[in-house]
């Protein structure tokens, strides 16, 4: 009789077991390669924190402004400058970003950044080096909701 309550209660306990897991979903989205780079990028951006900025940006970096008429582009320097400048300043935004796609060595981002009255768009391109991944890319928008 002892050994049949055992296996009764060992089998109960199995079955709230599997029950319980099958009865909260999970969605767990893999963490990507590049994505160490671009939370350092945009603590960077939004929140003044530039300790790493020497580590994610290529020496063959290019930051570009589309709503800028006048295509001017700038270099890693002066945009490290422009950060360097801009130390310790948060900006008040809701902040998201995600990965669109990471092939190999070269990785696509998306960082919004909601403001009260305006949205600023960042896309990154990453790659990765021996040095770990670096953003060599950033092309900033300002999309306007048209209702």
């Amino acid at each position: 009789m002892k050994k049949s309550i055992t296996s009764i209660a060992a089998a109960l306990l199995m079955i709230a077991s599997f029950s319980s897991f099958a009865a909260t979903p999970m969605h767990v989205v893999a963490p990507t390669a590049s994505s160490n780079t671009l939370s350092a990028y945009v603590s960077s951006l939004t929140e003044g924190l530039n300790d790493f900025n020497n580590m994610i940006f290529a020496k063959d970096f290019e930051y570009r402004n589309a709503a800028d008429r006048t295509e001017k582009k700038y270099n890693r320097k002066q945009y490290m400058q422009f950060l360097k400048q801009n130390k310790g300043l948060k900006f008040e935004c809701t902040t998201t970003y995600e990965v669109l796609d990471e092939t190999g060595n070269t990785s696509l981002a998306k960082v919004t950044m909601v403001f009260r009255d305006f949205t600023r768009v960042d896309y990154l391109t990453l790659h990765a080096t021996n040095g770990g991944w670096k953003v060599s890319k950033v092309v900033t928008t300002y999309p306007t909701d048209k209702k």
